[in-house]
């Protein structure tokens, strides 16, 4: 099954839905999370969040919540289904078919490198276990939600952990597809 979902975002990475998703994803960075970053803060009245950490510990989630006060954590829980429903398919968009589209052009057909396209709907998969976590912890806040709370800071960590590996395989692709069209370039000329 994963190869088969792996295969069909290579054949849907044409090269234009690869601008497309490229574009929108420049679009959303430059005009839609700046504003999502000020209302944040605004609302919870820090910059403090599980969303843009990396590692907290469920004391820290609900030290989170307490900051946050009930307008916060309403805010809080109003974003993660408005706005953080749409950015995670924006940017797995991107990262998915940039990958598909430059592993064409980077690995054998059958290489292990043609199968990278699937790590950022893995970090999609976890950034929407993270936002229904946290949500639950901030909605139930002051009563503790012990479980939930300590698989959330777990949640965040994968997340990252396999964003970061989709942004890593994208440049380590971009150089091997670099590469290859720079040989094909040579032998062209030499032959």
């Amino acid at each position: 099954m994963l190869r088969q979902l792996s295969g069909w975002l290579q054949q849907i990475s044409t090269g234009w839905s690869t601008l497309a998703a490229i574009a929108a994803f420049l679009l959303f960075t430059v005009l839609v999370l700046p504003g999502q970053a000020a209302e944040a803060e605004a609302k919870t009245g820090t910059t403090t969040s599980p969303d843009t950490s990396f590692y907290y510990t469920p004391a820290d989630l609900y030290a989170m919540a307490e900051a946050y006060g009930p307008e916060g954590r309403e805010a809080y829980i109003r974003a993660r289904f408005t706005f953080d429903l749409i950015w995670p398919i924006v940017y797995g968009a991107f990262l998915a078919t940039t990958l598909s589209w430059t592993a064409r052009r980077a690995f054998p057909a059958a290489g292990l490198g043609r199968h990278a396209n699937l790590l950022p709907l893995l970090g999609v998969l976890f950034d929407y276990l993270e936002n229904t976590a946290a949500s639950v912890v901030m909605a139930r806040y002051p009563n503790p939600t012990p479980a939930i709370a300590a698989v959330t800071p777990w949640f965040t960590m994968a997340k990252w952990i396999l964003i970061g590996a989709s942004f890593g395989a994208l440049i380590v692709s971009l150089a091997m597809a670099a590469v290859r069209w720079l040989r094909g370039r040579g032998a062209a000329s030499t032959a």
